[in-house]
């Protein structure tokens, strides 16, 4: 298959970039993640040599949602545009070219991901430039991310995308589930005005070049609404820190208090956000974990995070617990 997505991406480069001696010499899978068709490309052109990223939908996939890779290519366009760290997009291209499939081609950043960078960088830096990065994308205008035509979501809506998902999990994992879905009906916060959202804020959809964040990547479900979503993202990774074999998203070692103070943010309004993020992830995770064994999306990786899909949704029980 990638000699195929091969060919067919040497056509289109030579064609759209204005190359006609391009030559794409590699297309290899990248193994990090556990969703995507993402692949390491490399070209000559003339002597020179230079390398791109190139992501794919699943094949025969309907394009909506986290497989509409041409939106996620609009949104990094318009924020690397912005002065955002987002890669740059060489070639977007909704028509199905590639292996008969729509794509984006982007450029390669060298950057380290977060398990060799919280080895060697202080974790409250890390975090700082994190929340740092989050702010300027929040404080973006509408109109420049690449979202601006795209309705708001409010938080019940986005409470009932996550229940909705968490009915497809396993059933003995989830048994709780509907007691903290009922502690975050009874105590949604007042919305603030909406921001992007990138959705799956956290250390391990980052690159960093030292303790700073280089590039943030991934935004399959990137919308417009509550900007203290993200900061619910970065605080789940902390919490996951503490279930074993977790596979926490890069986690370092700060605590919830430390990114909400760095980020300024009220303790009482972000234990809801919390609240919601573990009941968002646990609900990811349980859908992927059932799609594996059904065999539709096959990833042992899932099988080794029930103990992390249960104790999330106790850990948000015992937040909002607080609030009645």
């Amino acid at each position: 298959m990638t000699e195929q997505i091969r060919r067919d991406l040497e056509i289109a480069c030579r064609s759209m970039l204005g190359r006609p001696k391009l030559v794409v010499t590699s297309v290899e899978p990248i193994p990090e993640g556990h969703s995507g068709f993402t692949y390491n490309v490399s070209v000559e052109d003339d002597g020179s040599l230079s390398r791109y990223v190139l992501r794919l939908p699943p094949p025969g996939a309907r394009i909506a949602g986290p497989a509409d890779i041409v939106r996620q290519g609009r949104i990094m366009a318009s924020l690397h545009e912005a002065g955002l760290p987002t890669p740059s997009i060489p070639i977007l291209s909704s028509d199905p070219i590639v292996d008969g499939r729509p794509f984006v081609l982007m450029e390669a950043i060298e950057g380290m991901r977060i398990e060799q960078t919280a080895l060697e960088q202080k974790s409250l830096e890390i975090a700082a430039s994190a929340i740092d990065v989050l702010k300027r994308l929040q404080s973006l205008p509408l109109e420049q991310t690449g979202l601006g035509d795209e309705e708001a979501v409010g938080l019940q809506a986005e409470m009932m995308r996550w229940a909705m998902l968490m009915q497809r999990a396993p059933e003995e994992l989830t048994t709780r589930a509907g007691e903290l879905g009922g502690l975050l009906a009874v105590q949604v916060p007042v919305e603030r005005a909406p921001t992007l959202v990138h959705g799956d804020y956290h250390f391990g959809n980052m690159l960093f070049r030292g303790s700073q964040v280089l590039v943030v990547l991934d935004w399959e479900i990137a919308q417009i609404g509550q900007p203290l979503l993200d900061l619910g993202c970065l605080c789940v990774m902390t919490i996951r820190r503490s279930y074993q074999g977790a596979n926490p998203g890069g986690a370092i070692d700060v605590s919830i208090d430390d990114m909400f103070k760095l980020y300024g943010a009220d303790y009482e309004e972000m234990r809801w956000y919390t609240g919601l993020s573990l009941y968002k992830y646990a609900a990811i995770l349980g859908y992927n974990l059932m799609l594996h064994r059904r065999g539709k999306r096959p990833d042992p990786m899932y099988e080794g995070l029930t103990s992390t899909i249960t104790g999330m949704i106790d850990e948000g029980i015992r937040l909002l617990d607080r609030g009645l």
